[in-house]
Formats: structure tokens, sequence, C-alpha cells
């Protein structure tokens, strides 16, 4: 596994006319590169990020990963000087809630807004974040 074609040339492992080896396909993502002596290697997807092809990894799950990184990287981008120390942080809940915003359409759903009654009860701001920061997904 690599990233694209830099450290695993898969272009020359495929031509044949440039090579005697031979390319088998085990299943998705999955190939056997065979050199004429019989030795073999596995070459799972085709060099490339594993987990980004990978069938067990939907791409709507992948979809929502990305996108949080991107938001995060923005704040990172945006943020003044010294606001971030080299640490480990939680994305602010309302910056998650927006990510899951963006995907509720491909479920066809749409959020409804809390009454003020609602609002009241749960203790939350009608705006959000919806979750405290101390809550898991």
């Amino acid at each position: 596994m690599g990233h694209s074609n830099t450290e695993i040339d898969v272009s020359f492992l495929r031509d044949s006319s440039t090579s005697d080896l031979q390319v088998e396909r085990v299943r998705t993502n999955v190939d056997h590169v065979i050199w004429p002596n019989g030795k073999r290697i596995v070459l799972l997807a085709e060099g490339r990020i594993m987990n980004l092809c990978c069938s067990s990894v939907p791409s709507f799950v992948v979809s929502i990963t990305a996108a949080t990184q991107a938001l995060a990287l923005i704040e990172l981008f945006n943020a003044p000087p010294n606001r971030y120390k080299c640490d480990v942080y939680l994305l602010p809940k309302k910056m998650d809630e927006y990510v899951a915003s963006l995907h509720l359409p491909a479920f066809d759903a749409h959020l409804t807004e809390l009454s003020d009654d609602q609002c009241k009860y749960l203790g939350i701001n009608k705006a959000g974040p919806f979750k405290p920061n101390y809550y898991r997904y």
C-alpha cells in the first residue's frame, strides 16, 4: 500500500511489454503480482491508500470524515497565532453538527427547529450546539 504511484510503481507491474510479471485479480482491491519464478506479492488497492478504497468503509463515512477534517484545517488556518498549541483538540460540537447537516440530504432528511419550550426543557440554545462537549458519538 502506498500513496498513489509514488511508492509502488504499479504501472510497471501491470505493463506486460516491459515486465515478465503476471497480475492475477484475487478479488476487489486484492491482486497477486506473480514473478516468472512463481514468487508473488499481494498488491492491495492498486497501491493506493487502502482505507479510502476499502469496501468496509462506506463512501458516505469517508465524506463525513473528509468534510470534518477540511473544516478543522480551515479553522487552524484562520485561527490567530498561538490559539492552538501542538496538542489534540476536540472538534467543536457546532462544527460537528454543521457537517452532519450537510449530509442530511443524502437521507432525504431535514432538520426541524426546536420550540422555545423544548429548548427550555432541554436547557440548550435554539441554535445549538445540541450535545454537550463531553458527549462522544
